[in-house]
């Protein structure tokens, strides 16, 4: 998966049995190429949002049954069909990623967390609905993880947002600890950067624990995935601290020797 809002989420990965594979993979090319036409190029916003509205045509289409203008739609209206998906989490991905051209600052937590409601949240829940898994509480677990892996993705990307003219970090966190824009602009990693950091990763890693038992719930090699996506969330989370809160210089990633570390914490269940 490409640098972007799903870098943090799995793919169909060897882990998955490969019953999934197939339905995971048009799901995450589904979100992939809805949040390309947010982010990528140098298209006007008109064209963007055009781009975006086609794709929102192309579920109507769905809906009732008329043949896709878009070829790849058949095989994703045939997976909707065939595993119940319900396609308002689709549109709720596309809401996010429309915001996403019109919309470049958030007042507060509430704001950004009501835009992880529609840009990471319907994937997990439309995995669980895959999975045959998708009760209430599973929803508010996934709904967590899916969230805190969002905004985990906004700390490491703060400078190539800023470079979109995108700032996710709430407006009164930024002024609470006496940041600015200017200092996001310079990559300047000093002064209360640190501490700012620190509060996001909190939070963040808070909320991705706070989804922990859907790994354990999920069972076998679904539930194996979850506690690997867990795991390599926290990871990074670690990695962002030890790096003093540089994103700037040293944008955190998992790399090859993490992988035996993530396995280790995901053979054990919460």
């Amino acid at each position: 998966m490409a640098v972007g809002h799903y870098e943090n989420f799995p793919v169909a990965s060897l882990f998955l049995p490969p019953r999934f594979r197939r339905p995971v993979t048009l799901i995450y090319r589904f979100a992939r190429e809805a949040d390309d036409f947010a982010d990528e190029g140098d298209a006007p916003d008109h064209e963007r949002l055009e781009q975006l509205d086609r794709f929102r045509r192309e579920l109507r289409r769905i809906e009732t049954g008329a043949p896709p203008e878009i070829a790849w739609f058949a095989a994703l209206a045939e997976v909707i069909r065939e595993h119940h998906l319900p396609v308002d989490d689709f549109r709720d991905l596309l809401s996010a990623f429309s915001q996403d051209v019109t919309k470049k600052r958030y007042a507060d937590f509430s704001e950004v967390l009501d835009y992880c409601r529609r840009s990471a949240n319907p994937v997990g829940r439309l995995l669980l609905v895959l999975y045959g898994n998708s009760t209430r509480q599973n929803r508010v677990y996934s709904d967590a993880i899916c969230s805190s892996l969002q905004l985990i993705n906004f700390i490491q990307d703060v400078a190539s947002d800023y470079g979109k003219g995108r700032v996710y970090l709430p407006q009164d966190e930024l002024a609470r600890f006496e940041v600015s824009e200017r200092q996001i602009a310079s990559g300047n990693a000093g002064g209360n950067w640190r501490a700012l950091i620190a509060f996001q990763v909190a939070r963040a890693r808070e909320l991705l624990h706070s989804g922990l038992p859907l790994g354990r719930i999920l069972g076998g090699r679904i539930g194996f995935e979850m506690r690997m996506i867990i795991a390599g969330g926290d990871r990074i989370l670690t990695r962002i601290m030890d790096v003093g809160g540089d994103v700037f210089r040293r944008r955190p990633v998992l790399r090859w020797f993490d992988w035996p570390v993530l396995l280790s914490r995901a053979l054990q269940k919460p």
